[in-house]
């Protein structure tokens, strides 16, 4: 664009897109000089202006035609490297990410990473719901680690299928001292590019962005 300042400059520019591309903004330039040629041609030399600014006028139409054809090729270049980014986790198809967002459940029991405040002499897992309603509450007892979750509700009747995630409550004498989210391993099955990032897909069809997921692991 720089080196396209002068007149004979833009011209060969715009003839270059017409011969490679045979764009819709490459017979727009065409048109452009047919049309300035016969405005010189017939230029009323009384009146010199007239004619100049008529020429400036279409000059103007076709930087704005040039500038939406490098705007198309903007649009592909950011494409190109959308697929990119979406290649560099093929990788992680197959594997279990660690998220702290809602994971599906169904006939498996899921891996939690629990990290429960040091300080605590009684720790509960609170089981939530995908729409954040409580569901269940269990006594795990302290100590740092991964635990294997069945889904049992307080009968110990399996919970429906479907998405949940997880919340700590530590407790010292009885108090809450600190709750902390809780992250669930799920398999990764997929991943898709979305305004927002690269999101990542998991068996049963909850997502998370890559933002979410912290670990990584082959399946167990």
């Amino acid at each position: 664009m720089i080196s396209a300042l002068d007149g004979s400059a833009t011209a060969s520019a715009g003839l270059s897109v017409a011969t490679g591309g045979g764009s819709a903004t490459g017979a727009d330039f065409d048109t452009f000089l047919k049309m300035l040629t016969a405005q010189l041609q017939n230029q009323d030399p009384l009146n010199p202006m007239e004619g100049t600014e008529f020429a400036v006028q279409l000059a103007t139409f076709s930087g704005v035609e040039q500038q939406a054809q490098t705007n198309k090729l903007l649009n592909r270049m950011i494409a190109q490297l959308g697929g990119t980014q979406l290649g560099q986790f093929a990788d992680w198809i197959g594997k279990e990410a660690r998220t702290t967002q809602p994971v599906w459940f169904g006939d498996r029991p899921l891996t939690l990473d629990v990290k429960p405040d040091p300080a605590a002499d009684s720790v509960t897992l609170i089981t939530l719901s995908e729409t954040g309603q409580e569901v269940s509450r269990e006594e795990i007892g302290p100590g740092i680690g991964q635990i294997d979750w069945y889904g049992r509700d307080a009968a110990g009747d399996k919970l429906p299928d479907g998405r949940y995630s997880f919340v700590v409550e530590s407790l010292r004498n009885g108090d809450v001292i600190r709750q902390d989210t809780v992250g669930a391993y799920a398999r990764i099955v997929g991943a898709e590019a979305e305004d927002a990032g690269v999101q990542l897909i998991f068996q049963g069809g909850s997502a998370a962005s890559v933002a979410d997921v912290d670990a990584l692991r082959d399946p167990t």
